[in-house]
């Protein structure tokens, strides 16, 4: 079965990235038993990564070379802010286990859409975050294995993600 909109695609794989300074260096891998699962054709992969899947199918290799730009973008500074430390509270209480260096926590903008942050310090002018991803301002180098491609489920279609083993759970 070839990679086409609608279906649900996973994927291993061993991802290298570039500061474009230092060189390549290792970032993470996933191994075929906890493959990555995406409904492919709904944005939630970088477009140029899946756009080198279109017409793959299971037990195909691939090699995508993602520069910064097309990837998360450059490392912007203005992305790193001061929050309030009245914003982590729970139950009207401070929630201390949650104010940790280097801890990611997910939050909401003014909007309300979800944006991932990581704690760089907390001290008297509130809690400093990071919210470039981890990723910004680095080339990627993916190089992995179709592990499988199967038709999505009407369910998965209109929730616009996959559902089950290795996808959202409701």
């Amino acid at each position: 079965m070839k990679i086409e909109k609608n279906k649900v695609v996973a994927i291993s794989y061993e991802l290298h990235v570039d500061d474009g300074e230092s060189g390549k260096s290792f970032f993470e891998s996933v191994k075929k038993d906890q493959a990555f699962y995406f409904l492919y054709g709904t944005g939630h992969v970088l477009p140029a990564l899946e756009a080198a899947f279109e017409g793959k199918e299971a037990g195909d290799q691939f090699e995508v070379f993602i520069d910064f730009e097309n990837g998360y973008g450059d490392y912007d500074e203005s992305k790193k802010v001061i929050v309030p430390k009245a914003n982590f509270k729970e139950d009207g209480k401070k929630a201390k286990d949650l104010l940790k260096v280097g801890k990611v926590i997910t939050m909401k903008d003014d909007q309300g859409n979800q944006m991932r942050g990581e704690i760089l310090k907390v001290d008297y002018k509130g809690v400093h975050m990071d919210f470039n991803s981890p990723l910004a301002g680095f080339d990627l180098y993916f190089s992995g294995e179709i592990v499988s491609v199967r038709d999505a489920e009407p369910e998965e279609i209109d929730h616009g993600h996959v559902h089950g083993a290795g996808g959202h759970q409701h």
